[in-house]
């Protein structure tokens, strides 16, 4: 693998072409394209093999890519090829969805840990873990080597509970909390908020 900085908006297309693979490969098919994929995911073909370009050649011009090697190869570059443990902080209802959600399994991620700090939640089960203290969360943490992190928790807390997970070796972190979170360089930090992809909708409305 070359070993150029990639741009982030490249990976960040990544887990689609892995998603578009899976989906064929699930439809019994051996063999696509990236016209095929392209038509699939809303972009065009040439993007496509420009940022798998990056990584080096993973088809014959003519031939297409074989599904199963290209699906193993961009496992592997996402690091996905192994089942990530995960933290979860926060069990409002946020907590709760992403605790039932179904999609983690086989995708390279488990929920391993959850944590609250509402003592009458603390002890209850979630799915099948025992929801814990956020004071145990730095020694749990540290224990299990978890360097993924989900924050589902209120956005007054989501600084302090951040600052105890990267002490605590998290590089990782899954942000649903609406606010912008300060983290030392060599942590990541994504964010989701449906009312800011929402507003960012309603720009185009009416047009």
């Amino acid at each position: 693998m070359p070993n150029f900085q990639v741009p982030d908006v490249v990976i960040s297309r990544l887990p689609l072409y892995l998603r578009a693979l899976t989906a064929l490969a699930g439809a019994g098919q051996k063999v696509t394209s990236s016209k095929e994929l392209g038509e699939r995911l809303g972009m065009s073909a040439a993007q496509i093999r420009k940022d798998l370009s990056h990584f080096g050649e993973f088809g014959k011009q003519g031939m297409g890519y074989q599904i199963t090697f290209l699906r193993t190869k961009l496992g592997k570059i996402l690091r996905v090829d192994r089942v990530w443990d995960v933290a979860l902080v926060g069990m409002g209802d946020i907590g709760h969805a992403v605790v039932r959600y179904q999609g983690f399994a086989g995708r390279g991620f488990r929920i391993a840990l959850i944590f609250d700090s509402d003592p009458k939640k603390v002890g209850q089960i979630a799915g099948d873990l025992t929801i814990l203290a956020v004071d145990r969360m730095a020694a749990e943490v540290k224990a299990r080597r978890v360097q993924v992190a989900m924050l589902c928790l209120p956005g007054q807390h989501a600084q302090s509970v951040t600052n105890i997970l990267v002490q605590a070796g998290v590089r990782s972190i899954l942000n649903y909390a609406p606010v912008n979170l300060s983290v030392p360089a060599a942590v990541r930090v994504q964010y989701i908020d449906p009312v800011i992809e929402l507003q960012r909708m309603s720009y185009y409305l009416h047009k």
